[in-house]
């Protein structure tokens, strides 16, 4: 085996391996945590994606990661406020319910 092919064969280990390290550290955010940073990854990948067609994938994925976060925390406060309003009208049901007769 060439040295070319073994460096290549150790990055992509040691990229699946970074990336599962990456992924397990993700279970004990909060939803908030996780989806801002899946907004800020998804918006990175994006940028970075249109700023190497533009020229400059750093500056790409920069604006991406800053849109991507605002997305993701945008999202977030429409989550947070569903849940409320559904724990709202679970409360207000429970309270005007009919007791059932004996």
């Amino acid at each position: 085996m060439r040295v070319a092919e073994f460096r290549g064969k150790c990055r992509g280990g040691l990229a699946a391996l970074l990336a599962a390290a990456l992924l397990s550290s993700c279970a004990d955010l909060t939803p908030t945590q996780q989806r801002a940073m899946t907004g800020t990854a998804g918006g990175a990948a994006g940028g970075a994606l249109i700023g190497a067609m533009a020229g400059n994938a750093g500056l790409g994925a920069a604006a991406g990661a800053g849109a991507g976060l605002v997305g993701g925390l945008l999202y977030d406060y429409h989550k947070r406020s569903e849940q409320k309003a559904y724990e709202q009208g679970k409360a207000a049901g429970q309270q005007s319910a009919v007791p059932p007769s004996q």
